[in-house]
Order: structure tokens, then sequence, then C-alpha cells
């Protein structure tokens, strides 16, 4: 029950649901992550150790960044599940198709300035 508790949590915010949407496109470094929301640094941590928690997220660190991607194919179930619902569910909401938008200019910076600028 505990599993299904912590991923309900991290599904219960409307930031982190876009994190899970953007993260469907590949692994982001938390910059750009931070560059999307729009929030700081440390409040983008905050929602990410969250999802990392309810074993949403998957992370590794390369020197002083972090970077953060879906589970893979050995994610437990609870988890892939939820993962697939909130993406069919919110595929196309205004607010998607917004972020999908904003993602494709903030990929086509270079990321090791977009993170020293932060």
């Amino acid at each position: 029950m505990r599993e299904v508790l912590d991923i309900t949590k991290a599904l219960a915010d409307a930031n982190r649901l876009r994190v899970l949407m953007a993260l469907t496109g590949g692994e982001l470094c938390v910059c750009q992550i931070v560059e999307l929301l729009g929030l700081a640094t440390s409040t983008v941590s905050k929602h990410m150790s969250i999802l990392r928690q309810a074993r949403l997220v998957d992370s590794r660190k390369d020197g002083r960044w972090m970077y953060y991607r879906l589970p893979g194919r050995g994610a437990a179930r609870p988890a892939r599940e939820a993962i697939a619902w909130v993406r069919r569910s919110l595929a196309e909401s205004p607010q998607a198709v917004q972020d999908r938008r904003k993602l494709a200019k903030i990929l086509a910076m270079d990321p090791e300035q977009l993170c020293k600028s932060r």
C-alpha cells in the first residue's frame, strides 16, 4: 500500500505531472526542467525528490549536473501503469502542448550554458 500512496502523492501536483510529460521525450537535466517550469532550482529539486521516492523517475549525476528520466522496463508495475495513465490522460492537454513547444526551444539551447546560467 505504501507504494501506491507514494505514487498518488507524487501525482497530486501539476508541476510533477508536467515533469512526467516532459520526460516522455527522454532524459533531461535539472536545469532544463527548471527552465521549463519556471521555478526555483530548490523547488524543482523537491518535486524531483517526491517523484524519485515514488519511483516514477530515475536519476543520475554527471559531474555537477543531475539528470532525470522515466524508469525503464524494470520499474514496478504500479509506477509503469501510473506513468502510462498520465501520458494517455494529458497528451493533448493545453499545458502539455505548450510545454512540448517550450521544451523544443529549451532542447535547442546548449545544456551546459543553460546550467551555468542557473
